[in-house]
């Protein structure tokens, strides 16, 4: 498995211009809105938000969100979005955990949409999660189900092949949440590595602070 980090500021221009990427965003808000009762009071943290497809789709029925990523360019236009929308309770935030910077502040609810499988070491991330959230405040992740390694034409960047649910289910109880519950968010038709045209599941994975 290939593990060089992948220029996500190269793709960044061209990010919303797939229509599969913008639909999957858009079904995954749409089944956290149906399993998480979000309320104007609450301040929502998204890890990975790239250009701010999920964080956009969430704002209007929350006080804030604060969108953080690693990639420069996708922070740029999910900037230019926002400020062409006048959107005011919404900032993005540069972290980039390989270089030491860690989570900050404090929020009801924490997402993150097809980030994970990006990240090497996923245990101090979850608990990093825990640390942002306030006393049952929620966790929500998308993902790949078990993909095989054929979801992405070039695994370059991808530690995780996808997610088996019990095994990220007890690392996210390891982590300090409970309540943990699951759902299939979405599913993409696309060529898979090999070229064939497969079907893939993206599940949501939802937990609460203890």
């Amino acid at each position: 498995m290939k593990n060089e980090r992948r220029n996500f500021d190269q793709e960044a221009a061209s990010w919303d211009l797939n229509a599969g990427r913008v639909k999957l965003a858009a079904d995954i808000a749409r089944t956290i809105l149906k399993e998480i009762k979000l309320t104007q009071d609450m301040d929502v943290l998204d890890f990975g938000c790239g250009t701010g497809l999920l964080s956009l789709a969430l704002q209007p029925f929350v006080h804030s969100v604060t969108g953080v990523d690693s990639s420069q360019g996708m922070l740029d236009v999910f900037r230019r979005k926002t400020t062409e929308n006048g959107l005011q309770n919404v900032k993005a935030k540069y972290v980039d955990l390989e270089k030491g910077d860690v989570l900050s502040g404090s929020y009801h609810l924490v997402v993150s949409s097809m980030t994970l499988h990006h990240i090497k070491n996923i245990s101090p991330l979850l608990k990093q999660f825990c640390s942002v959230l306030y006393p049952s405040g929620f966790l929500a992740i998308a993902d790949l189900d078990l993909d095989n390694g054929q979801f992405h034409g070039d695994n370059k960047g991808v530690f995780h092949f996808g997610f088996d649910r019990e095994d990220l289910r007890r690392m996210i109880e390891n982590a300090g949440f409970r309540d943990i519950q699951e759902s299939q968010a979405a599913s993409i038709k696309k060529p898979a590595g090999d070229g064939k045209s497969r079907l893939f599941t993206i599940f949501l994975m939802i937990g609460r602070k203890q």
